[in-house]
């Protein structure tokens, strides 16, 4: 998908590549929800997400291939997963978030 996408944008412009994603989402049932411009705080998670991957990992390198930017954006997303500890899961991994939490949503099917 996000191959497709690219090469849509890249020959047609952004304006098309919206009307793909439409298309796309139409044809397999998915809803696409926006937010009010303007308004980051209705998506504040993932505001707060693209942040620190914009400081912490495509600030800090300079990608020479699209290899070498899958590689490293990997590796902070397996630390960004795995090791680092998040407030907003009690200063819990999102791994560990997971394993700790699954009897208990298991418990409230």
């Amino acid at each position: 998908m996000a191959q497709v996408l690219e090469q849509v944008i890249s020959v047609r412009g952004p304006e098309f590549a919206g009307k793909a994603l439409d298309a796309w989402a139409y044809e397999r049932g998915v809803g696409l929800h926006f937010i009010e411009p303007g308004k980051p705080v209705q998506n504040a998670y993932i505001e707060s997400f693209n942040g620190k991957f914009r400081d912490e990992c495509l600030n800090e390198h300079w990608f020479n291939s699209v290899t070498e930017a899958k590689a490293i954006v990997e590796a902070w997303r397996q630390d960004y997963d795995t090791v680092r500890p998040h407030s907003s899961l009690g200063n819990r991994t999102p791994e560990q978030a997971v394993r700790e939490d699954m009897p208990l949503a298991a418990g409230l099917a």
